[in-house]
């Protein structure tokens, strides 16, 4: 029985830097409908938490839950900087929009 095997000799099309955004977001999308988005990313969010317990406890001194109410505040200084940082650079884009 002979396979077509056509596919594998066609050359691919390269896609746009817009077609592959829209891909990775597709299959995002599929992913977390067939899993539980807790489960998925719990190892992201264990890694994230504990690089700001790393961060505010180096030596591993503190007691755990010292430890783990300081990092919550590091990692909240942390988003309130980025959101900052994002909001001026917003502005500067409309500003130079505007000009």
């Amino acid at each position: 029985m002979a396979t077509d095997h056509s596919d594998e000799r066609r050359p691919r099309r390269r896609m746009s830097a817009e077609e592959r955004r829209r891909h990775a977001r597709l299959a995002a999308h599929a992913m977390h409908a067939r899993n539980d988005s807790r489960a998925v990313t719990a190892n992201a969010r264990r890694m994230f938490l504990e690089r700001f317990e790393h961060e505010v406890d180096p030596d591993g001194v503190l007691p755990v839950a010292e430890r783990r109410r300081r990092a919550e505040h590091a990692k909240r200084e942390h988003m309130l900087r980025l959101a900052l940082r994002s909001a001026q650079v917003r502005r500067q884009r409309a500003a130079r929009r505007a000009q």
